[in-house]
């Protein structure tokens, strides 16, 4: 697992992106629970701002999730090797499971990935395009979702 340093500096790292850059993430609020080189693991609690009128998760909010689930590790790798990055998602496809009734716990278990996306686009000074899966699960830790988002990078 990462430090408690490490993890302090992503969660201020996510902060700042939520205010500055993308308002979306901090009215959701997610929150980085966990982050090692292989696997990470994000919070959105369901509150007002991301309850739908079912009384579940709101989609747009589950999608928020996924996308820091899925993206964070740029910030990650990008600062254990001293590199910037220009990142984005270029597709997604999700498949929702059952309704999100409790806070949801999202899980990204492909930072091998991005990490080889990240020495793939060192080496070949190109875009590097793969997908990565995160999976969000209840408090029963029953699966409610499942994404599979196109993540593309390179180094500047």
């Amino acid at each position: 697992m990462t430090s408690n340093r490490g993890l302090k500096k992503l969660k201020w790292q996510l902060f700042l992106l939520s205010v500055f850059k993308i308002p979306m993430i901090g009215f959701v609020r997610p929150r980085l629970v966990e982050i090692n080189d292989s696997t990470v693991k994000v919070k959105v609690k369901l509150n007002r701002r991301t309850k739908n009128h079912l009384k579940s998760m709101y989609f747009g909010a589950l999608t928020v999730g996924a996308d820091i689930a899925g993206g964070i590790y740029t910030f990650y790798y990008g600062d254990i090797k001293s590199v910037k990055l220009s990142f984005s998602f270029k597709d997604m496809k999700a498949d929702f499971i059952k309704r999100a009734e409790t806070d949801i716990l999202f899980v990204c278990n492909d930072g091998v990935i991005i990490n080889q996306m990240i020495e793939n686009s060192i080496k070949t000074k190109e875009r590097q395009n793969q997908k990565v899966t995160v999976t969000a699960f209840n408090e029963k830790q029953e699966v409610v979702a499942l994404f599979e988002l196109g993540v593309s990078l390179k180094v500047k």
